[in-house]
């Protein structure tokens, strides 16, 4: 079974270790006092003006900016 926001052009052994990254990332930024908003904002991503992100989407987001990007590859 595949999560829910898996997108159909992405590989999902990298999606969900890009979902793994974002989570650890979006954690950090909420143990410190930050926002959805904020968390978006370092990785380059603007939120809507009139939606307030939550973190569920804000996860999805980060994870969705790290797999667009293709990856070096080594050797």
């Amino acid at each position: 079974m595949t999560h829910l926001s898996l997108p159909d052009h992405v590989n999902p052994i990298q999606w969900h270790q890009a979902l793994a990254v974002s989570r650890q990332t979006c954690a950090r930024v909420f143990r410190d006092g930050g926002t959805p908003a904020e968390a978006l904002a370092a990785f380059g991503l603007k939120t809507d003006g009139d939606e307030i992100p939550n973190w569920d989407k804000a996860v999805d987001q980060i994870a969705g900016e790290i797999c667009a990007h293709a990856m070096a590859r080594a050797a």
